[in-house]
């Protein structure tokens, strides 16, 4: 699944009001124009590609396009039921994960026929077009949008402890001993006497300030949401191979000694256990709880605009040769194979892939990071304009520090598999003896069909 938290509101067509219904495959509607059906997840992106209706019917007078809004929980089941009876959308925002089984089932249609017909420059997208290549070769789906991480810190909590937003943009973590990150982190916590976490006599029983929101939580194979987003700023990959991998190395001595730093961050009050607050991450930030969090992209519009406190942002931080290597998850625009106008599909997508679409959308309510890097720089430069700093997700595309975040087999399988062996470790019911058993169920399921 993609590594941005979706909201759970679930909107039937969203846009075009006039367009009854919640139908899907495309359809000729009474005046002879052809109706695409497209479906996300996401109610902002949903309102954002709206914006680029205007510019695209008027250019495609033929075609109107209709937008449906599903909640994620009920979204790839729907998907699925649409499948079977024939009643998919025409094209859908779709997560790299559900690409090996959508592909191998041959419910997706590929796009080289397309994309070499109109010329279409796959070379404008910065990030996530190779992501949804298949085994067989074929371009499956347009890239959307990107995300990863970064940090956010309540700046008040970082000035009291004598750090200047220099210092955390600079920071560096290593699997060796957490780096300056995890110094920081250390002198960040604070426990109900005032001591800090690096100071002689500070109790890890009484913590009123965590340094840090919790890293352990995992929900996928390799803690793309939390501590797998550090790991390989310090050249450390789980998977052999980024797409199709073989086998998940989680018995690597260097992944076990970057778990082993992440538990013990735990273990020794430098943050909260897992699961120990019932609110998210901002609401920690801004109570006190902790003073810094490893957050995603997507949270950057909203907390840039909390009232009360100042967030800053600053990138994860750099590996030990001083270079940053981010797993970055895209969402695919995917046209399904059972369509009845894959012509005018395509026209839809190829449009939402386009730099003028992907700004304005990007633009109209800051939802999604643009793919296409000219886009993201209009982003940064509206959002600056209205105070909020964005430099941090232009510096990764400028400097090259996104690759894709890795593609494989049995995505949903591996997750049940690991999931759970992962939680039993951060919290103390297993040790460092699981991860060669891991490493060897991950081969077993990664190879099967």
């Amino acid at each position: 699944m993609r590594i941005k938290r979706i909201a759970s509101a679930a909107v039937c067509g969203v846009a075009l009001a006039a367009l009854a219904g919640c139908g899907a495959g495309s359809s000729d509607t009474s005046d002879g124009k052809v109706t695409v059906n497209w479906w996300t997840w996401s109610p902002e992106q949903a309102a954002a590609y709206e914006q680029c209706f205007p510019a695209f019917e008027q250019a495609n007078p033929n075609i109107k396009v209709k937008i449906s809004n599903y909640n994620v929980g009920d979204y790839f089941t729907k998907l699925t039921a649409g499948f079977v009876s024939g009643a998919a959308p025409d094209a859908f925002m779709n997560s790299v994960t559900y690409l090996d089984s959508y592909a191998s089932q041959g419910q997706l249609l590929p796009l080289e026929d397309h994309i070499g017909r109109d010329g279409f420059d796959m070379n404008r997208y910065s990030i996530g077009a190779s992501a949804w290549k298949y085994k067989d070769g074929k371009q499956y789906a347009l890239p959307m949008d990107w995300a990863t991480g970064v940090l956010y810190y309540n700046q008040d909590l970082l000035t009291k402890a004598g750090y200047a937003p220099k210092d955390v943009n600079e920071l560096t973590w290593t699997a060796n001993d957490g780096g300056s990150f995890w110094k920081m982190v250390k002198h960040l916590t604070v426990d109900e006497s005032g001591v800090r976490g690096d100071e002689p006599g500070f109790n890890a029983a009484k913590v009123k300030t965590y340094g840090i929101a919790n890293l352990e939580t995992t929900g996928d194979p390799f803690g793309q949401n939390y501590w797998g987003w550090l790991l390989p700023n310090d050249g450390i990959n789980i998977p052999d191979a980024n797409q199709w991998p073989t086998v998940f190395n989680y018995a690597d001595p260097k992944v076990v000694q970057s778990l082993k730093l992440v538990r013990s961050l735990t273990n020794d009050g430098f943050s909260p256990k897992l699961k120990q607050f019932t609110t998210g991450g901002t609401e920690q930030l801004g109570s006190g709880n902790v003073a810094m969090i490893l957050g995603g992209t997507w949270d950057a519009n909203a907390l840039a605009k909390l009232p009360n406190f100042k967030v800053g942002m600053a990138p994860l931080p750099a590996g030990s040769a001083g270079k940053r290597a981010l797993m970055s998850n895209s969402n695919g625009n995917n046209i399904w194979a059972g369509t009845k106008h894959p012509q005018e599909t395509w026209k839809w997508i190829s449009y939402q892939g386009s730099e003028a679409c992907q700004t304005k959308a990007a633009e109209y309510n800051g939802s999604f990071l643009p793919s296409i890097a000219a886009s993201m720089e209009a982003l940064g430069k509206k959002q600056s304009g209205q105070g909020i700093d964005f430099s941090v997700f232009t510096n990764y595309v400028k400097n090259n520090e996104l690759f894709p975040s890795p593609v494989y087999n049995n995505g949903a399988a591996l997750s049940d598999a690991m999931v759970p062996q992962f939680e039993a470790y951060f919290t103390n019911k297993a040790d460092e003896s699981i991860f060669p058993k891991m490493q060897e169920q991950s081969k077993t399921l990664l190879a099967a069909k």
